[in-house]
């Protein structure tokens, strides 16, 4: 009867309860109910951990509440409509508890319960008073139910009036616990382990991966409330808390029962990507692909900017439902927003940015609390000094929480660079252990991001052990982090030529391109881009081979991130006439034309027309005079004009003019024109 919602549509303490339809059947409703009862006591079975005391006395007073419902149901006589209402408001009330408990007993969320705990306890206090005044103003005169039923109900309705619903005293004490070491963050002194242990162990947090459960919701509730613009203190709180966790996760825990191929969303997005329609991940609003995806109280989805306009027009209803809303929170869909980056990257659809991405960068710069901040440095600290003395799985341990920490979190990326990390871990490259190795190398690319850390990485030979793990890693995936790494170190034009200069990192770039597998491919691409921004790389990159590996991706490849890579390569080789004729001799003109009438990537095209410039200026009348001959390709230009980017519609204006002249000189001489004369016009 009622639709149990996911919960990326739902936030935790949130209880988007909905009444039974008027027109329902007395029956339906009286089996309804039940079944709702029988799901909430299923948590008996379940781990709470918190509200315990209070969920126990919500169990024994639903159990009872079951069996009046119950034997109403089997009695054979109409239900009153009185009853019917009173029922209707009691569905909506155990709705709520089952959503309470659903939280109380969620694993992830259960250090942001603890602090929520009196608001939790109240919650159940709110919901058990609304159960009690429904059932006092039962009209049991109506109703068929032996005098052991209607005694039950009276009972139900005293203890309901007599319970407290309080916050446990081991609740309280955990509370008080946590907000002492909160405390000791902030001024820089580091907390008692034997107290951390037993706070956790009151919450039922025993390993690594509990820990990051519980990160990871936090940071989900962050970016909840840093795009609702929420408030300040809770964002404080969250934090903190977060900064408590991960301190937790680092510190505390010895192993990691976390596989860490599944950090850089590794896992076979096309698996899982089965079954999946692009239509679906359209906004009903706009129909255009969603880059924000957002939820309303509702459980439908739209693209953020289509909703707020929406609202922004004056509307109060769900677009799809027409129902009226209570509340128009938003609520990020973080794993519907995964599954459309993993489409959009497999099939090659451009999704405009979020417009909120500028705005919400300063989470990732600051801690967002002193205790927070406090937190992360001292577990900068633990860690670096595990890199420096720990055994041989410690500095393994080390190095991948340095990788997930850094993953995201600029701030966290400063305090690594500031402890002294990067250096330790470069040691760690050449390490035999392939774990050690593949998450050393993946922490330095996180920590590359950061602009001191280049400079660190440089001075104490960085570049050398880099390239050794690009071309001898141990892992596919270390190669691949090593490459991306290079993309990042790049940027600055010293070690652009110092890269240049190391007679293995280009070669090896190239190797990766032609045996690795796609992400490799991906990142070797874009780190050749970058280094072909300093002239002096651009005769390296043609010596290593790579025109005939991307002319190859370009027939072979389905991912068209390859394609727009290898054009964006190709396009800056034949800004020089080595790169042109590199190019020209392996016959690519008619394949670019062809994947120029055909792709559907904007960016692609871009490339592929400033490809086709670049060769036309470099590779003579002979190139223009084939390409005048193609009968599709001044329809790909002119379209270029009003549907491509600002610098497609540029250079594909370039190119109808040299089209054009070429052609106004060859008429004299009875050329026979292939395509309409008027369509040749000059583009200003």
């Amino acid at each position: 009867m009622i639709q149990k919602l996911n919960g990326s549509c739902r936030r935790i303490l949130t209880y988007p309860a909905v009444h039974p339809c008027h027109s329902i059947s007395p029956l339906t409703l009286l089996n309804s109910l039940i079944d709702l009862g029988r799901d909430i006591c299923s948590y008996k079975s379940k781990f709470l951990s918190t509200n315990k005391r209070n969920a126990r006395e919500t169990f024994r007073q639903i159990t009872n509440l079951l069996l009046i419902v119950e034997e109403i149901r089997n009695a054979t006589s109409d239900t009153p409509e009185q009853v019917i209402l009173r029922f209707s408001e009691l569905h909506l009330t155990f709705q709520k508890f089952r959503y309470l408990l659903e939280d109380c007993s969620c694993n992830g969320s259960r250090v942001w319960m603890l602090v929520n705990s009196d608001g939790v306890a109240n919650h159940f206090r709110i919901l058990i008073g609304a159960m009690a005044t429904g059932l006092d103003v039962f009209p049991l005169p109506t109703v068929d139910l032996s005098n052991e039923a209607k005694e039950l109900v009276e009972l139900i309705v005293r203890q309901a009036r007599k319970g407290t619903f309080e916050s446990d005293p081991e609740d309280k004490k955990a509370v008080k616990d946590l907000m002492r070491i909160l405390h000791r963050f902030e001024e820089g002194s580091s907390p008692d382990p034997i107290e951390i242990k037993r706070i956790l162990d009151h919450l039922g947090i025993t390993k690594w991966s509990d820990c990051n459960k519980e990160v990871k919701f936090l940071n989900s509730e962050i970016e909840i409330e840093v795009s609702n613009r929420g408030n300040k203190k809770e964002l404080e709180l969250l934090s903190s808390l977060m900064g408590f966790m991960s301190y937790c996760r680092g510190v505390i825990f010895d192993s990691i029962d976390f596989q860490s191929q599944h950090l850089d969303g590794q896992c076979n997005s096309s698996e899982s990507l089965k079954g999946i329609n692009g239509d679906d991940l359209k906004c009903p609003i706009s129909w255009e692909m969603m880059s924000d995806p957002v939820t309303l109280s509702t459980g439908h989805t739209y693209d953020r900017c289509s909703i707020l306009k929406w609202f922004s027009s004056g509307n109060a209803t769900c677009p799809k439902t027409g129902e009226k809303l209570t509340s128009t929170e938003l609520v990020p869909n973080l794993v519907l927003k995964g599954v459309i980056q993993r489409y959009c990257a497999k099939n090659g659809v451009v999704v405009a940015e979020s417009s909120r991405k500028n705005r919400d960068i300063s989470r990732s710069i600051m801690a967002g609390s002193l205790a927070g901040e406090g937190a992360v440095k001292m577990l900068g600290g633990f860690l670096v000094n595990k890199l420096v003395n720990g055994s041989v799985e410690e500095k393994n341990k080390a190095a991948f929480e340095i990788r997930v920490l850094t993953k995201t979190s600029i701030f966290n990326r400063s305090c690594l660079v500031e402890a002294g990390a990067v250096p330790h871990l470069l040691k760690l490259l050449m390490s035999k252990d392939s774990n050690t190795e593949e998450n050393s190398i993946a922490a330095l690319l996180n920590l590359s991001k950061h602009s001191k850390s280049k400079g660190v990485m440089v001075e104490n030979e960085g570049l050398d052990l880099i390239v050794h793990v690009l071309r001898k890693g141990r892992k596919v995936e270390a190669q691949q982090h090593a490459a991306a790494t290079l993309f990042y170190l790049a940027s600055v034009e010293e070690n652009r030529i110092l890269i240049g200069e190391n007679p293995e990192a280009i070669p090896g770039l190239v190797e990766l391109i032609k045996k690795g597998n796609d992400r490799c491919k991906r990142n070797a691409l874009v780190a050749v881009f970058g280094l072909l921004v300093h002239p002096g790389n651009h005769w390296r990159v043609l010596a290593a081979g790579v025109v005939p590996l991307l002319l190859n991706l370009l027939k072979d490849s389905e991912r068209q991130d390859l394609v727009t890579d290898s054009l964006a390569v190709l396009a800056t080789l034949a800004e020089k006439v080595d790169g042109t004729v590199a190019i020209l001799r392996r016959g690519a003109l008619q394949l670019l034309v062809g994947i120029l009438n055909t792709s559907t990537s904007r960016t692609g095209k871009e490339y592929c027309v400033s490809l086709l410039v670049a060769l036309c200026v470099n590779g003579g009348l002979d190139v223009v005079a084939r390409l005048v001959k193609n009968p599709s390709l001044m329809g790909s230009l002119y379209s270029q004009l009003s549907e491509g980017t600002s610098r497609a519609s540029k250079k594909a204006s370039a190119l109808i003019r040299i089209l054009h002249g070429y052609y106004e000189r060859s008429s004299s001489a009875s050329v026979t024109p292939l395509l309409p004369r008027e369509r040749f016009v000059h583009i200003r």
